[in-house]
């Protein structure tokens, strides 16, 4: 792949991160737009954040010369940040049920 190409999905691929990080962000504020289904949406855009902020990692150290992945890192961070909310929602839901 050439540095070009490559610099263009790093970028798609850690703003699209981003994007779902903040989407899960929103859901984790208000969790009353969805429901009940909402720890499992946000379950999801915190491990779609996390595939998305680390393929682009990927993708920069090994194509681009002398990459600068802080952005892609945040990304990751936010990812984290989603999982870790969520799953406090979900295990609270699961252990009502259970």
């Amino acid at each position: 792949m050439s540095a070009e190409n490559a610099r263009r999905n790093v970028r798609i691929l850690t703003w699209i991160g981003i994007a779902t990080g903040v989407i899960g962000g929103l859901l984790i504020a208000f969790p009353k737009v969805i429901g009940v289904g909402s720890p499992w949406v946000q379950l999801a855009l915190g491990v779609a954040t996390l595939v998305l902020a680390f393929r682009a990692r990927k993708i920069g150290i090994a194509e681009i010369e002398g990459f600068d992945g802080r952005l892609s890192l945040a990304a990751a961070l936010l990812g984290f940040l989603v999982l870790f909310f969520a799953g406090q929602a979900a295990f609270i839901i699961l252990t009502t049920l259970g």
